[in-house]
């Protein structure tokens, strides 16, 4: 009797042996065939799944997405759940805007992911889209919490953008030089220049 393959499960095996190709060696090397070859796989059986080489890179990049912003909405749902003044909230925002940095083994590969597909897509105009869709979720999620730290709420759209922005530069450089210097930038450092951030911005005056 034929074994029935889930095939879920089967494209998501799929699409992590794109994360491992794109972590390892980067995404210019994440072929249909080497895809099929990281994932123990003939390329026909892959291609069962995605017909091209595009498709696939696509759905791999909304899987990272909607990962990554699945894990920004519970801890932000942890944030919104705790007194603001408590240590408990401090530790719990440090602990979101974490998630944007390569800390730990799993958020290392969706980092460098991430940041692989985004690049990507300012030459690649079938990655547009889901580019786009990754900005828009992480900066509503970033604009939130800036709305929760400044001492007026954030009252003022100019001024919220600026720091919003500001933010996201910060997380970004943090996970670009963690990714590229893990040696020096490690997860300790990454924290502190973090809390380093969180505090001025806590502190932005409401007269600005």
């Amino acid at each position: 009797m034929p074994k029935i393959v889930d095939a879920e499960a089967r494209r998501q095996e799929v699409v992590e042996a794109v994360f491992r190709i794109i972590a390892s060696d980067g995404l210019e090397r994440a072929s249909l065939r080497e895809v099929a070859d990281e994932a123990g796989l003939a390329v026909g059986s892959v291609r069962h799944y995605f017909a091209s080489s595009d498709e696939l890179l696509v759905h791999s990049f909304a899987v990272v997405i909607d990962r990554i912003a699945a894990r920004l909405e519970d801890a932000f749902a942890v944030v919104e759940s705790l007194d603001p003044d408590s240590a408990e909230h401090g530790a719990a925002v440090l602990t979101l805007v974490g998630q944007f940095l390569p800390l730990d083994e799993e958020l290392a590969v969706d980092a460098c992911v991430w940041m692989a597909f985004r690049h990507a897509a300012r030459i690649r105009p079938v990655l547009e889209q889901e580019a786009a869709r990754s900005h828009r979720a992480v900066a509503a999620v970033v604009g939130r919490l800036v709305m929760r730290l400044m001492p007026d709420g954030g009252s003022g759209q100019e001024r919220l953008v600026t720091e919003a922005e500001r933010l996201l530069a910060t997380l970004d450089g943090l996970c670009m030089h963690a990714l590229l210097q893990p040696e020096w930038m490690t997860a300790v450092v990454c924290r502190d220049v973090l809390t380093a951030h969180l505090q001025t911005l806590v502190a932005v005056p409401s007269n600005r």
